[in-house]
């Protein structure tokens, strides 16, 4: 009971496409391929031909045969079932059903074969799982290449972010030196090199830029600002030996970036003012950092293409003297999310009663330095295709109208979460002019040297679960608007994981203890 051979041959019995399933020659093959056009009677309605030794099952397809050759113990219900489905996943590879289109795509029409029938015997399986199967996509693959991209872009981040501190420092010692300005002009033409290549973000990195948390961008700088071409007698050179007033022309230097719309970092002996790119510093004994990043890839039309959610709990201890402790937790009520220990912790006790403790109870846990980002005590992971747990989508409407593309969007923020510095950004063609935004809810900037807009809202709650924006550009085609890229902060976690104490080993009161809980974006787009 098995097909011997799947071929496509036309009406006059030229083969085209035959794949066999068990072991036979090909003057055999190509004698039942050949005999099969003299069988078929002409103005009949069959699906099948028999003869002594085999039977003949087809389908005609235009000027084309699709043809099973079975054994006759064959099971012909199940062999017009494969035929079927052959007749569909054909179509599928072949940019016409004719000759050349079959010749063209006749290794393709083969492997997709190969996935419907194995050794003779029909697999069950659909034509979206046959096209999944040859094309070879990996869920894990492609989550491996995001968070291998995510990885690149914050080593990026803090690059940038290194040579821009560089760059300041230099430039605060060429304010009191002689013979400064050269230098100035040096260093000013790295920093403008250096704002080409950075994102509009400014000092606010994202994930990943030193801290266990990441940081939330600089929402603050997110105006609409003029443009404006830089005075030249601002950058001149002057005429002559060493001049006074250094300082001047380096403040006329620093104010033609911002008339171009840069983001630029103040003194920071002047202001004062703490750099947000790194977390304090933790100042408890003992921290417990909860923490979960989040891949979502949306689809335009709606529906989740990809949602993974991956946590992980680490452990920071300043002084040796509290490193025999075990940490109690509440995992919450979310059954979809799955567990995994350190191996050097305790599993049954973490089993048993949601205790984090080392296996060797007299082992102490180490000590980390406060720029370090600490032991990981408990990963978590949670995947889903349900568009109910997703924390934000995005609805982008291009339409084209005269000469103009006008484009709505609209955000909507589940309940779940509160939300705090939301930036959408959304890819605009090449453009002269800035887009003209006529509606908006939040704040929003246009980047001109990356063609982004940016639309940004500080805190979503439940006064603005949904916000819209309009914005109108010169006419394109609506693929331009897409991917949409977003990135966002949250006090809460899919998990609801909490610490709800720390048990000393030794004797003693329980030592003081803090937690800090985040949910951050790692990739969150809408494609």
């Amino acid at each position: 009971m098995v097909v011997l051979a799947a071929s496509i041959v036309s009406k006059s019995g030229k083969v085209l496409v035959s794949r066999q399933f068990v072991d036979m020659t090909r003057i055999r093959i190509e004698g039942l391929l050949a005999a099969f056009p003299k069988l078929v009677g002409v103005g009949k309605q069959h699906t099948f031909v028999e003869t002594e030794n085999v039977r003949y099952v087809y389908q005609p397809m235009d000027a084309l045969y699709l043809l099973l050759v079975t054994n006759k113990q064959s099971n012909i219900v199940e062999d017009l079932e494969t035929l079927r489905l052959l007749s569909k996943i054909v179509p599928e590879y072949c940019p016409a059903v004719d000759e050349e289109g079959i010749c063209q795509s006749g290794f393709e029409l083969i492997f997709a074969f190969d996935e419907v029938i194995c050794l003779g015997h029909k697999e069950n399986v659909t034509i979206s799982q046959v096209k999944q199967y040859c094309e070879m996509e990996s869920h894990e693959e492609n989550l491996h290449k995001l968070l291998r991209q995510s990885k690149i872009d914050d080593t990026k981040d803090v690059m940038k972010r290194k040579a821009s501190e560089i760059d300041k420092s230099k430039l605060e010692r060429g304010r009191g030196g002689a013979g400064g300005l050269g230098s100035i002009q040096s260093i000013s033409s790295r920093i403008e090199s250096s704002f080409m290549d950075s994102s509009i973000s400014g000092v606010g990195g994202g994930i990943g830029s030193g801290s266990p948390f990441g940081s939330s961008p600089d929402l603050e700088s997110f105006i609409n600002k003029p443009k404006g071409r830089p005075n030249a007698s601002a950058t001149a050179p002057p005429k002559g030996g060493m001049q006074l007033g250094k300082t001047q022309r380096t403040n006329k230097f620093l104010e033609s970036l911002k008339a171009e719309g840069e983001v630029i970092v103040e003194d920071v002996k002047q202001s004062g003012a703490v750099s947000k790119s790194a977390a304090p510093p933790p100042t408890d004994p003992i921290t417990l950092n909860i923490e979960e990043k989040l891949n979502v890839i949306l689809k335009r039309e709606g529906g989740v293409s990809n949602f993974d959610v991956q946590g992980t709990l680490m452990l920071q201890i300043l002084n040796q003297e509290d490193g025999l402790i075990q940490a109690q937790i509440e995992t919450g009520t979310n059954s979809a999310v799955h567990f995994k220990t350190h191996p050097n912790i305790n599993k049954e006790l973490f089993s048993n009663e949601n205790i984090l403790g080392l296996k060797d109870p007299n082992r102490p846990f180490p000590i980390c330095p406060p720029g370090d980002a600490g032991v990981s005590l408990l990963r978590w992971r949670m995947q889903s295709t349900d568009e109910s747990l997703v924390p934000l989508t995005i609805n982008c409407w291009p339409s084209v109208s005269g000469g103009d593309s006008y484009v709505s969007m609209e955000y909507e923020a589940s309940t779940m979460f509160d939300l705090h510095n939301v930036v959408i950004s959304v890819p605009l063609p090449a453009l002269r002019d800035t887009p003209n935004v006529s509606q908006v809810d939040g704040d929003w900037r246009y980047n001109s040297r990356s063609s982004m807009l940016e639309w940004s809202i500080l805190l979503i709650d439940n006064s603005n679960r949904s916000g819209s924006m309009e914005f109108v550009v010169p006419a394109v085609d609506a693929s331009v608007f897409f991917p949409i890229s977003v990135r966002f902060t949250a006090a809460k976690t899919f998990s609801d994981l909490k610490v709800v104490n720390v048990l000393p080993l030794r004797d003693g009161p329980p030592p003081k203890f803090a937690q800090r809980t985040q949910l951050v974006t790692d990739h969150y787009q809408v494609v």
